[in-house]
């Protein structure tokens, strides 16, 4: 209930295309009802089943006014104008009631076109702001095939089985509300009676689509899992082939495929279920209201047969529009599990830009973080343990330590991506205070894997369609010459045109072109041949003249020019100083460098 009173907020904005949809619907079914309630009297005077009527009837508040009014103008046509006359006015009655009919029909559906589309694409576009204001450590939980399944077949679901059905979900209630009151306006009995038949149908078919809706759930699970072993297949190809992994890879494939198969099954025979099984009790309900009203007229009754005949003509219509409610029912169930998934997104707390915070253009004295320590979501370990250290303006500094020591996750915090216990602070001001877009202005990011996305070089680095400044900065990053080849051309997914040394340097020309006050460099030459490692040590050089940089360092001849090397294990921060000092000081440090055969 909560899911369809959240889908029904969202429609709120889109009111006044509901309105006018309810309103032409509403006029569908009036004239819809007319060219049926016209039918049955009128046959029935034009072949003497009905006695004419000559005098009007007094005006009372009953069924039988209306009725007998309505043969009075019928038989005055017959008596001054003659059968056959009367016939064809009426066939071009009806003709006319149609015509209206139908021509309501496509404006109710005219104006639910704009609502059912613009329903979605602002859901997608909500959707995908969040996906890009959510923080790091959402992606670290979160797996990305069922992000992908999300955003693509859960969308998906969505638009096909929610939106699909809103035309059925306003215009079939509506039709049953506006038939059934025609119905009671014929015979209270009578409409109580299938009212009770409806009600227990629905709450029988109700129970089926509860369980479809679970069903569903779990479909768009396996869904994401399968999705993820895909993404990784291709991503790992060479892995896989080069160890002859792929009948590991297909079993782990094949078993989720399965279960992908079996849930769906089991989902689209409960749905195929829902036409046959509702047009069945349809009928059982009309059988059972035939003897109950055949009766009623029988015994002498205020039903007479004439209005038993328009009841039940009337009740005829009233099955295609329950038929389908039905059948959206079960949609709605199965489409609003997957917008119970997508709703865990948005229930994900975005992070906090702090955009009345103090502004900051500039770093003046010092990175300051005391008490640090962090403990990744479901680990036991902590990532960093009581760190405590003074980053000073100008100053060149590197880390080092063992893989899983925690230096990345150090970066991390200082840019905010995650929030740690203990205090960060730039020029004494917790970073909190401050404009999160202006604090993290003042920073560069290298990382150790060179991202970069499928458009031109010029937009890698701007990350706009402008080229200012590009150029300066292609030259700083030592890039300008496979730059200039590629011009305007799209790099590939991830880079795919370009060499590793290529894709590190572009990155490197990124943050020169942003100019930032400190640059952190996470292991960007550690996956580099040595050649490539030369070059992008000169476009490093060049970008970290005259800055505060945090270097974290794979290669230790990189780091022996820092001004101060920190030494981390196992979260801790256990030695400072210089490389001649460490060296003769620590033995961890001394035992790196010896492995690396450092003189």
């Amino acid at each position: 209930m909560k899911s369809y009173l959240t889908l029904i907020r969202q429609v709120l904005p889109y009111r006044k295309y509901v309105f006018l949809f309810a309103i032409f619907s509403v006029l569908t079914v009036v004239f819809s009802l007319v060219s049926l309630v016209l039918l049955v009297p009128f046959l029935e005077l034009l072949f003497d089943k009905t006695p004419l009527v000559s005098e009007k009837p007094a005006f009372t508040i009953s069924t039988s006014y209306f009725v007998q009014n309505f043969y009075y103008y019928l038989s005055i046509k017959i008596i001054t104008a003659g059968k056959v006359a009367a016939l064809g006015f009426f066939c071009v009655i009806v003709s006319c009631v149609f015509l209206l009919k139908n021509l309501f029909r496509y404006l109710a559906l005219y104006v639910l076109s704009p609502l059912r589309n613009r329903l979605i694409f602002d859901l997608r576009d909500r959707l995908f702001q969040k996906l890009l204001n959510l923080p790091v450590s959402f992606f670290h939980k979160q797996s990305k095939g069922d992000l992908i399944t999300k955003f693509t077949s859960d969308l998906t679901e969505i638009e096909y089985s929610i939106m699909n059905t809103l035309e059925t979900s306003i215009q079939s209630p509506l039709n049953i509300v506006l038939f059934l009151g025609a119905m009671l306006f014929m015979s209270v009995k009578l409409t109580l009676f299938v009212f009770a038949m409806i009600l227990v149908m629905a709450l029988f078919i109700g129970r089926i689509g509860k369980s479809l809706k679970k069903e569903n759930a779990q479909g768009k699970e396996v869904l994401g899992r399968l999705t993820a072993i895909l993404d990784e297949t291709i991503s790992g190809i060479k892995i896989i082939q080069s160890y002859f992994s792929q009948d590991w890879i297909y079993d782990k494939f094949s078993i989720e495929n399965k279960a992908y198969f079996d849930t769906f099954n089991s989902i689209y025979r409960k749905r195929d279920l829902s036409s046959p099984l509702t047009e069945f009790l349809a009928i059982i309900v009309v059988c059972i209201v035939l003897w109950f009203g055949g009766n009623l007229v029988l015994n002498g009754s205020d039903l007479t047969a004439p209005i038993f005949i328009s009841f039940m003509v009337v009740f005829s219509q009233l099955i295609p529009p329950a038929k389908s409610f039905a059948s959206a029912v079960y949609e709605i169930k199965k489409g609003m599990a997957s917008y119970d998934r997508i709703q865990t997104i948005f229930q994900e707390e975005s992070v906090q830009a702090n955009k009345n915070g103090l502004p900051i253009s500039c770093f003046e004295k010092s990175l300051t973080l005391s008490n640090i320590s962090y403990t990744y979501p479901n680990t036991i370990a902590a990532a960093i343990s009581n760190f405590n250290y003074e980053f000073l303006k100008g100053k060149k500094y590197a880390i080092v330590g063992q893989s899983g020591a925690g230096k990345s996750t150090l970066l991390d915090i200082i840019l905010g991506f995650v929030q740690a216990e203990g205090e960060v602070r730039l020029d004494n001001e917790l970073i909190g205070q401050y404009s999160l877009k202006d604090y993290r202005d003042l920073f560069g990011l290298v990382s150790q894997e060179a991202i970069l996305f499928n458009y031109s070089i010029s937009e890698n680095i701007s990350f706009d369609a402008r080229k200012i400044n590009v150029d300066q900065a292609l030259v700083i990053g030592n890039s300008e010459s496979f730059a200039h080849k590629l011009g305007s051309k799209v790099i590939g997914e991830r880079g795919a045109f370009l060499s590793g040394g290529e894709k590190q340097r572009l990155t490197i020309s990124r943050v020169a072109y942003r100019n930032p006050e400190i640059v952190l460099m996470d292991e960007a030459t550690s996956a580099l041949d040595s050649q490539n490692e030369h070059e992008v040590q000169l476009a490093m050089d060049n970008l970290l003249q005259n800055k505060t940089s945090i270097v974290i360092a794979h290669r230790l001849s990189t780091v022996r020019n820092a001004d101060c090397i920190l030494v981390m294990k196992q979260g801790r921060l256990i030695a400072t100083g210089s490389h001649e000092e460490l060296y003769s000081s620590s033995e961890d440090y001394k035992k790196m460098v010896d492995l690396q055969s450092l003189s």
